[in-house]
């Protein structure tokens, strides 16, 4: 929510004042760009563009918060600084504002990681995410000029990694009995195998060959 009323208390000022901050944006490979990797998700080209990125943000985040408590303050913050650092590495030499790259990064982590702990919450979540956003997919491709796919595309990517780093944290899916007898029975297998010896030996006896000797 501090984040929510930052970002419109920006634009407000911007609007009232007629300022324009867009220049504290992120720039990618140059030093003084290296700003708007804390900035730039605060700053918003028009009234439209703010709105389209608040929604989905505040779905997107709560619903982060609320699966994975825990650890859904590591994930918000590497969400926006990731994709900020991937966009100042491999973004276009322009100026990079907006929150989108923040959205597209927990849409996709919500996306993978309901994906990748088959949980059944989780998936739902997941699909309520491809139904509301599914445009999205569009965003990161380089339709127009005007629009920073690259930062929908880096964030989507942030997202990705961080669904794959955290999968052992945060919810889990519920095994059944049948699950855990079948990993049972695996553990044990393995145990077996792993206890047998590897070498072979032959008991077999030969006995040797005598050869005839003869006395001249």
């Amino acid at each position: 929510m501090i984040f929510l009323v930052t970002i419109w208390v920006v634009k407000y000022i911007e609007i009232k004042f007629g300022l324009s901050f867009a220049h504290f944006g992120i720039l990618p490979m140059e030093l003084s760009g290296l700003k708007g990797i804390l900035a730039a998700p605060l700053i918003h080209g028009d009234l439209q563009h703010l709105y389209h990125n608040s929604v989905p943000f505040v779905i997107l985040s709560l619903g982060v918060i609320y699966f994975y408590g825990e650890v859904s303050d590591k994930i918000l913050l590497y969400s926006y600084l990731g994709t900020g650092i991937l966009v100042w590495f491999f973004g276009r030499p322009s100026f990079h504002i907006g929150a989108s790259g923040v959205v597209y990064a927990l849409a996709s982590f919500v996306f993978f990681s309901g994906l990748i702990r088959r949980h059944a919450q989780l998936i739902a979540v997941s699909l309520l995410v491809v139904f509301l956003y599914g445009g999205m997919v569009w965003g990161v491709l380089p339709v127009s000029a005007e629009i920073s796919w690259e930062s929908h595309l880096l964030g989507a990517i942030m997202g990705l990694i961080l669904a794959v780093v955290y999968r052992k944290m945060g919810p889990q899916r519920k095994k059944y009995d049948w699950e855990l007898e079948e990993e049972e029975a695996l553990n044990l297998s393995q145990e077996a195998e792993y206890w047998q010896p590897s070498v072979k030996i032959n008991y077999q006896y030969k006995p040797k060959e005598h050869k005839d000797e003869t006395k001249g």
